[in-house]
């Protein structure tokens, strides 16, 4: 064999070993404990949102990738998702101390955050600190009102939900674990827009009844702090459908707020833009309404909020069928690399 056709031959070995290694592995994103969706054209384009799930109850490992898909899909952001990982690689709510990939922040243009009594070790907690302090921005969900619970170490111990400030949420997304304001289970939400609201971004394509969810009311100390302004109040309704006459009584007088928006000033002297909704369950983006209050509130966040369409697209990418809520219901087995756009 001459020279040339010996290093001929060597060049096909080394090209049939590549082709061979990349069928067995994958393309590289396969095997990440999170997942990534592109944002293509739109108002979004350029802007990385970093979306923390991680709670056993509401299912925000299944509500935080389709608003994702969403804001990818439909208005161009790029998002990526991250979750609560057990040892075999898959999906666990349950598992409190692991979220991989939050170094996804360092970079980030926006935080959502729907995490339930985490307790992080200090490397990863390290990540969203160093986020929050940062002053970039910042919406929480549901059950992030009391989002850490941190245990194990106390070095980050006043982002801890009973922290003598509040914790995380008290502090930054304007208040922390409370109780249950309607009756858990029984009563469902229905959004009515707080007086003198209307006019707010976030608030576009928005009117009264146009927000529910079967997620309960959670009460809040009234009045919220320092500048918070209450967009959305929560009708504490009789039953669990949307169309449930409001429960009479002092539950709905007054109502609890459920949507509100404040800043948070970071330690480099910053001044973040806050939202905060105590909705926010799998099931609460069934509805129309809530789908279009949090992709406002990416927008407003970003500070993209005149770039908003009258009514911006909110429509199911894909199948969306989420499980109920409550604890133990969570589907077991599933990796992060399933949940990929197809």
């Amino acid at each position: 064999m001459t020279k040339k056709g010996f290093a001929e031959c060597r060049r096909l070995l080394w090209g049939w070993a590549i082709a061979l290694l990349a069928v067995s592995t994958g393309p590289a994103w396969a095997d990440d404990p999170w997942v990534v969706y592109k944002g293509g054209p739109g108002p979004g384009k350029d802007t990385r949102v970093v979306l923390i799930s991680g709670d056993e109850e509401y299912r925000s490992e299944e509500a935080l990738p389709q608003l994702a898909k969403i804001l990818a899909t439909r208005h161009g952001f790029t998002c990526t998702v991250l979750f609560a990982i057990g040892e075999d690689g898959t999906i666990s709510p349950n598992r409190v101390d692991n979220i991989p990939g939050l170094q996804a922040l360092e970079t980030a243009d926006l935080l959502i955050i729907a995490t339930r009594f985490r307790d992080l070790p200090d490397p990863q907690m390290k990540h969203i600190v160093d986020y929050v302090e940062s002053g970039r921005p910042i919406i929480g969900m549901r059950t992030a009102t009391h989002a850490f619970n941190l245990k194990s170490s106390k070095t980050y111990d006043r982002f801890t939900w009973t922290g003598k400030d509040g914790g995380f949420g008290r502090m930054v997304l304007g208040e922390t674990w409370f109780k249950h304001h309607g009756d858990h289970g029984k009563q469902s939400t229905r959004g009515i827009v707080a007086p003198g609201a209307q006019a707010h971004p976030i608030l576009k394509g928005i009117k009264d009844g146009d927000i529910w969810g079967p997620t309960d009311v959670y009460a809040v100390h009234l009045p919220l702090p320092g500048d918070s302004k209450p967009l959305v109040l929560g009708q504490v309704l009789t039953g669990m459908k949307p169309d449930d006459p409001p429960l009479p009584g002092s539950k709905n007088d007054p109502m609890m707020p459920i949507a509100w928006v404040k800043t948070y000033n970071g330690t480099n002297g910053r001044t973040a833009r806050v939202f905060t909704t105590t909705m926010g369950a799998a099931q609460d983006l069934e509805s129309e309404g809530v789908r279009r209050l949090l992709v406002n509130a990416t927008y407003w966040a970003a500070g993209l909020e005149t770039m908003l369409p009258e009514k911006a697209d909110v429509a199911v990418v894909g199948e969306y069928k989420p499980l109920p809520f409550g604890f133990g219901r969570s589907k077991p087995g599933v990796k992060p690399s399933s949940l990929q756009i197809k």
